[in-house]
C-alpha cells in the first residue's frame, strides 16, 4: 500500500489501524457516522446515498465490535467496519422496496445471505442504499418518495449512474469504505465509474445472490463497491462461497486471491479489441489508452483480439435482462403501473414486445458468445475496455420530478458492461483519472469465469497509474 501525497479515500486497513491503536473504537465512528447521515440529509442538494437507517442498530452492532477489540476477539478484516447494502437485499429491520413506493411495506424479518455473512463478519451495516427504482435505469435518477435521486459526490450536478446508485455515492463520499451491488448491465461497474471508486461484478454464482429481489436471475451477480482493490479483495474473500440457498453458485471452484499481489504483469497477456475499445469520447479514450501503456511497461504484452458479434450480444442481452425482469414483476406492471416512474413504465412495456422466439434465440447468442470467449481465453488472460463511454452526465431539473429516460444514453453507458453480464465472466473497475471537468474516468478488467484473482492482480497496478486522487466535492471523513 504505496504512501500518496495528497488526498486518499479512508479504507479498511485506515479504520483497523484506528481500531487496534485504541485511536478510536468501532462505537466512536458509529457515533461521526450517525452524525454524518443527519448532516448529508440536510445539506444542499441533499446526498440522498442511504435511505434508510437506524441509530440503534448501528450504536449495537458498533459496541459489540467495540468489546471484540477491548478482548482481542475479532472476527475478521471487516469487524467495525461500517458498510452498506443496496435496497435490493434484504437486511433487517429495513423496508425492502428496491426502489419502489410500493414494495416493502413490512420491515424485513429475515437477512440476505450477504448480509448475514457480513453481520457474522462483524461490519457494522450503517443502513441500505438508495438504487434505481427495480434496477431499471443507469443513471440512478429516482423521484420516488422514499428515495430522491442521489447526488454524485465528485459533482453535485452530475448522476451517479445506477443501479447501484446509493452504494457507489456513499462510498466516494466516504460514508463508508464498503458499499455492496448488484450487477446485471453494470450495475455495480457504471457507478462506481461515475463516482471514482472501484467495482467489481463476481462470476456469475461467486456471491449468493438470495435474499435479493431475483429480477434477472440469469444476468444478475453480486460485488463490492469500495475505496480500493485490496479492499475489494477482502470483501470478496469473505462473501465468495457456494450458498446452500442459491443453486446457481453451489458448484464454483474455491475463491482465492493468489498472485495478487506480484511485483509486475510479467507473463500477462491482455486482451484489446480496438475497434471495440475505441467507441468512447476522446477524453476517455486518451486516459484508457495511456493504462494500457502503463500495464504494458509493467510486463504485460498486448494482444490485439476480435470480440465477435457485440452488437448480437448486446441485443441479446437486453432482451433477455427485459424479458426476465418483465416476467417477475408483470403482476407489479399489472397493479402498481401508476405507482411506477415513467422510465420503469417504458422500459417494461418495451420488454413486453420480445417473444418467446426472441427470448430463446437470445440465449442460443449466449452460448456462442461463451464459446468464442473460451477460446479468447484461451490465448489471453483478461480483456481491457475503458468503463464507460463517457462520464456522468449532468442532472437536469425537470429529471427530479419525474425522472430521466434517455434510452440512447443507457444504450451507450451499457455499452462496455453487456459482455460480462450475458456470459457471467467477472469484470473489475478502477478510477484511473479525470476530465478537465474534474469527473471520474475508470477502466474495466474482465477475466474468463471464476478468475477474479487476476483482476485483482491487475487493477493494483491500474492503481498506480492515477497520479493523484482528488478528493469529491462532498465527503465525510469519518475518523477525522
Amino acid at each position: 500500500d504505496s504512501a500518496r501525497n495528497g488526498f486518499s479515500f479512508k479504507g479498511i486497513k485506515d479504520y483497523l489501524e484506528c481500531y487496534r491503536s485504541g485511536k478510536l473504537t468501532p462505537s466512536q465512528v458509529a457515533k461521526n457516522i450517525i452524525a454524518m447521515l443527519e448532516d448529508c440529509d440536510k445539506s444542499t442538494p441533499p446526498l440522498r446515498a442511504i435511505v434508510q437507517w437506524d441509530q440503534e442498530q448501528i450504536l449495537l452492532m458498533a459496541e459489540a465490535s467495540t468489546t471484540r477489540y477491548r478482548n482481542k476477539c475479532t472476527l475478521s478484516y471487516l469487524d467495525g467496519i461500517p458498510v452498506c447494502l443496496k435496497e435490493e437485499f434484504k437486511v433487517v429491520p429495513y423496508h425492502h422496496r428496491v426502489g419502489t413506493a410500493y414494495l416493502g411495506t413490512e420491515p424485513e424479518t429475515e437477512d440476505a445471505t450477504v448480509a448475514k455473512k457480513l453481520r457474522e463478519a462483524g461490519a457494522i451495516i450503517i443502513g441500505v442504499s438508495n438504487m434505481h427504482e427495480l434496477g431499471t435505469g443507469t443513471t440512478g435518477c429516482n423521484p420516488n418518495r422514499y428515495h430522491k435521486t442521489p447526488r454524485n459526490p465528485y459533482g453535485p450536478n452530475h448522476f451517479t449512474g445506477g443501479s447501484s446508485s446509493g452504494s457507489a455515492a456513499a462510498v466516494a463520499a466516504g460514508l463508508c469504505p464498503v458499499a455492496i451491488g448488484t450487477d446485471g448491465g453494470g450495475s455495480v461497474r457504471i457507478p462506481s465509474s461515475f463516482c471514482g471508486v472501484v467495482g467489481l461484478k463476481g462470476t456469475f454464482g461467486r456471491i449468493s445472490c438470495h435474499g435479493c429481489l431475483p429480477l434477472s436471475y440469469s444476468t444478475v451477480s453480486v460485488g463490492p463497491i469500495c475505496t480500493s482493490v485490496a479492499d475489494a479483495a477482502i470483501v470478496y474473500s469473505i462473501l465468495a462461497e457456494p450458498d446452500p440457498l442459491y443453486p446457481y453458485g453451489l458448484k464454483q471452484p474455491k475463491a482465492t486471491v493468489s498472485g495478487m499481489c506480484a511485483p509486475d504483469l510479467k507473463g500477462l497477456k491482455l486482451g484489446v479489441d480496438w475497434t471495440f475499445f475505441k467507441a468512447c469520447d476522446a477524453e476517455v479514450l486518451s486516459i484508457c489508452e495511456k493504462a494500457v501503456e502503463h500495464l504494458q511497461s509493467l510486463g504485460a504484452s498486448v494482444v490485439e483480439i476480435s470480440l465477435p458479434e457485440m452488437e448480437e450480444v448486446q441485443v441479446a442481452h437486453a432482451i433477455c435482462i427485459l424479458s426476465e425482469m418483465r416476467d417477475f414483476l408483470q403482476p407489479d406492471f399489472n397493479k402498481h403501473f401508476q405507482e411506477m416512474n415513467l422510465d420503469t413504465r417504458a422500459n417494461l412495456a418495451l420488454a413486453s414486445q420480445f417473444t418467446a422466439l426472441d427470448y430463446i434465440t437470445a440465449n442460443r447468442q449466449r452460448t456462442r458468445s461463451m464459446g468464442f470467449l473460451r477460446e479468447i481465453f484461451s490465448t489471453v488472460n483478461c480483456i481491457l475496455t475503458p468503463a464507460v463511454p463517457s462520464t456522468a452526465p449532468r442532472i437536469y431539473e425537470s429529471d427530479l420530478l419525474t425522472g430521466s429516460n434517455d434510452m440512447s444514453f443507457t444504450v451507450r453507458s451499457i455499452r462496455f458492461m453487456q459482455l460480462a453480464n450475458f456470459t457471467g465472466i467477472p469484470g473489475l473497475v478502477v478510477p484511473i483519472g479525470y476530465s478537465t471537468a474534474g469527473l471520474p474516468i475508470n477502466f474495466q478488467v474482465m477475466a474468463k469465469w471464476w478468475d477474479e484473482a487476476v483482476l485483482l492482480r491487475i487493477g493494483l497496478k491500474l492503481e498506480q497509474f492515477r497520479s493523484q486522487t482528488k478528493k469529491p466535492s462532498i465527503y465525510y471523513d469519518i475518523l477525522a
